[in-house]
C-alpha cells in the first residue's frame, strides 16, 4: 500500500470519494467475535475510509450491525456492493460467527435487509489471504532471517478472539484463496511442559484444539495452567494484562509458550499447503508482542520438523502490521467478482 493510501485510513473520505463521487462506494467489513469493523472504499485501488469498529455484542446479527454502521457512521449512503468477512465458517449459502452469539445467517438475508444489489459474505481469513499480495515491506515485520520469497502458495495464520488459518494459491487466472477451519486442529504440543498444559486443557474442555490455546482466551488459559502446574494458582488475567506484565515469570513463560506453539502450528500449515511463498502472521494479539515473538522459539519450532528442516528453512515468515488487511482483502474479493455495472451508477 502506498503512503498516500495509508494516510487515507480514517473517518474522513478522500477528496471526491464516496457519496459525492461518480460512483457509489463499496462496503467492506472485518467481523470478529468481539468487534465488527466496517469501512467504505472507492474501487479496487481505493483506501478504506470512515472506518468504524462496532461491538459485536451490541447488535443482533450481521445485517443489523452493517445497517447501524451505514446509518450512524456512513451518512446513510447506499453502497453499490459489499463484501463482509466474518470469523467463522461460510459453507454453501450460510455463514456462522464462531465466537459470538449471533444466529446462523445467509448472505441473501443480509443483502435484502440492507437493500444492496450485490453482497457477499466470506471467511475473515479468506479475506486476509486475498490481501497478502498487496502487502508491501512497510506492512510486514520479518520473523527470523529476512529470507527472499520462493514464490508460490502463501499461508496466513492468526490468533485473535479465535484462531484462523488460510492459504492463497497462484493460478493463471489470478490468486485463489483456500479458506478452512485450521484453528480447530489438535494443539501441536511438543515439550513436556506443553503436554502437561494440553492435558489440563483436555481435562477442562474435553478436547485440546489449537484455538483453545492460540487465541486471546487461550493465552489466559496457558497462564492459568502454568500457575496450576507450579502449585500456585494465580488470579485470572486477560490476554492484554498478560502481554503487559512481561516482568512476571508466569506471564513471560505463557507468552513464550504461546509463540512456540504458534511456530509449530505455522510450520504445519506451511507443510500442508506447500506454502513456499511464505507464512504470514495476522490477528490482533501478535502486534502487541512483536518483540517477544522475535525472541521466542517461534522460528526454531517452525523449522524443527525432521526430516524437512531444509524445506522449512527456505520459507519466510512475517508479522502483518498493516492497519486493516482483511478490509483490503474484502475489497479485492469484490474486484475479483465485480457487480453488475448498472449497480455502479450514481446514487
Amino acid at each position: 500500500m502506498s503512503e498516500a493510501n495509508r494516510g487515507a485510513w480514517g473517518v474522513v473520505p478522500p477528496q471526491g470519494a464516496g457519496v459525492s463521487g461518480a460512483h457509489r462506494p463499496w462496503l467492506v467489513a472485518d467481523v470478529g467475535g468481539t468487534n465488527a469493523r466496517f469501512a467504505l472504499v472507492d474501487g479496487p485501488d481505493g483506501a478504506p475510509y470512515r472506518v468504524r469498529s462496532l461491538p459485536t455484542r451490541d447488535h443482533a446479527g450481521l445485517a443489523e450491525a452493517a445497517a447501524a454502521y451505514l446509518r450512524e457512521h456512513a451518512g446513510g449512503v447506499r453502497p453499490s456492493a459489499a463484501c463482509l468477512a466474518v470469523a467463522g465458517p461460510v459453507t454453501g449459502e450460510t455463514f456462522r460467527l464462531t465466537n459470538a452469539g449471533w444466529p446462523k445467517g445467509t448472505p441473501e438475508e443480509v443483502r435484502a435487509h440492507l437493500g444492496l444489489p450485490h453482497l457477499e459474505v466470506i471467511n475473515d481469513f479468506e479475506a486476509l489471504a486475498l490481501a497478502l499480495p498487496r502487502l508491501g515491506p512497510d506492512d510486514l515485520v520479518p520473523i527470523g532471517e529476512d529470507r527472499p520469497s520462493a514464490g508460490g502458495t502463501l499461508a496466513v495464520v492468526g490468533p485473535g478472539t479465535g484462531l484462523g488459518v488460510a492459504g492463497l494459491v497462484p493460478t493463471p487466472s489470478g490468486w485463489v484463496p483456500l479458506p478452512g477451519e485450521g484453528g480447530q486442529v489438535d494443539i501441536p504440543a511438543a515439550t513436556d511442559r506443553e503436554i502437561e498444559v494440553a492435558r489440563l486443557l483436555r481435562a477442562e474442555r474435553g478436547s485440546a484444539t489449537a484455538e483453545l490455546l492460540l487465541s486471546g482466551d487461550g493465552l489466559a488459559r496457558i497462564h492459568r495452567y502454568l500457575a496450576t502446574l507450579d502449585g500456585a494458582p494465580a488470579g485470572p488475567l486477560t490476554a492484554q494484562r498478560i502481554c503487559e506484565r512481561r516482568d512476571d515469570p508466569v506471564c513471560r513463560e505463557a507468552l513464550h509458550m504461546f509463540c512456540a506453539l504458534l511456530g509449530s502450528l505455522a510450520g504445519n500449515a506451511a507443510l500442508t499447503l506447500g506454502a513456499r511463498g511464505g507464512v504470514y502472521l495476522g490477528g490482533g494479539i501478535l502486534p502487541r508482542i512483536a518483540d517477544v515473538l522475535r525472541d521466542s522459539a517461534f522460528r526454531a519450532r517452525f523449522e524443527g520438523k525432521p526430516p524437512v528442516e531444509d524445506y522449512l528453512r527456505g520459507v519466510p515468515t512475517a508479522l502483518i502490521v498493516h492497519p486493516g488487511p482483511a478490509l483490503a482483502g474484502a475489497t479485492m474479493r469484490i474486484a475479483q467478482r465485480p457487480p453488475d455495472p448498472d449497480s455502479l451508477e450514481p446514487a
